[in-house]
């Protein structure tokens, strides 16, 4: 049953639920679009690569919430009341809603509702030969880490968060990936989904 829902039932539902939310959730994708667009001058979408399934590169979408150029005016990761991110951009990050451009990802079969969250290259150029497994599985849009780490901002300060996520946060992240990557079935992507609805509303 689990390689059945791994190889066949998952990807097929994840394409069927992306088109499904893609086509109910269109309006409000076009309101934060041109929110987007009002609030902050350049593109209103981000796309930056990532490293996905079999240690590939691919592109990654969300609604930008930084100024333009954010990565030439600091680091890969976000710190607390990082002075990037404009208005607008907090209200998305907090609600995930700049996550949802993801779906195209997932439509593409690039990416998973429920996956190890993929990486910069920075950092999975990093991962030791166990960790090599976290690319087995479709990395996803929510996973253990994205629940245990829901404001990683908080966790990184507002110091150097390069060095504080490499320090306390990289191989933390790395375990609950590869424990994802373990024990991948129909009965964990419905734990985490919950999971992660629960705690975005929590929050």
């Amino acid at each position: 049953m689990n390689i059945c829902y791994r190889k066949f039932m998952k990807p097929l539902l994840d394409r069927v639920a992306a088109l499904l939310f893609l086509c109910i959730l269109s309006p409000l994708l076009f309101l934060i679009a041109v929110a987007v667009k009002i609030s902050s001058p350049g593109p209103f979408l981000y796309i930056a690569e990532r490293t996905g399934y079999r240690g590939k590169p691919f592109r990654i979408w969300k609604f930008r919430t930084m100024v333009q150029d954010a990565e030439k005016k600091g680091g890969g990761t976000t710190s607390l009341n990082d002075p990037r991110i404009f208005p607008l951009g907090k209200i998305l990050r907090r609600w995930k809603l700049d996550e949802l451009p993801q779906l195209i990802n997932v439509l593409k079969g690039e990416m998973s509702f429920v996956g190890p969250r993929p990486e910069l290259p920075i950092y999975s150029e990093q991962y030791s030969e166990e960790e090599l497994a976290i690319f087995n599985v479709l990395p996803g849009i929510t996973d253990y880490s994205s629940v245990e780490f829901r404001s990683l901002d908080k966790v990184v300060g507002e110091g150097d968060a390069d060095a504080v996520y490499m320090e306390k946060v990289f191989k933390r992240k790395n375990a609950l990936r590869l424990r994802y990557a373990r024990e991948l079935s129909i009965s964990t992507d419905a734990k985490i989904l919950l999971a992660t609805v629960r705690v975005l509303f929590k929050n």
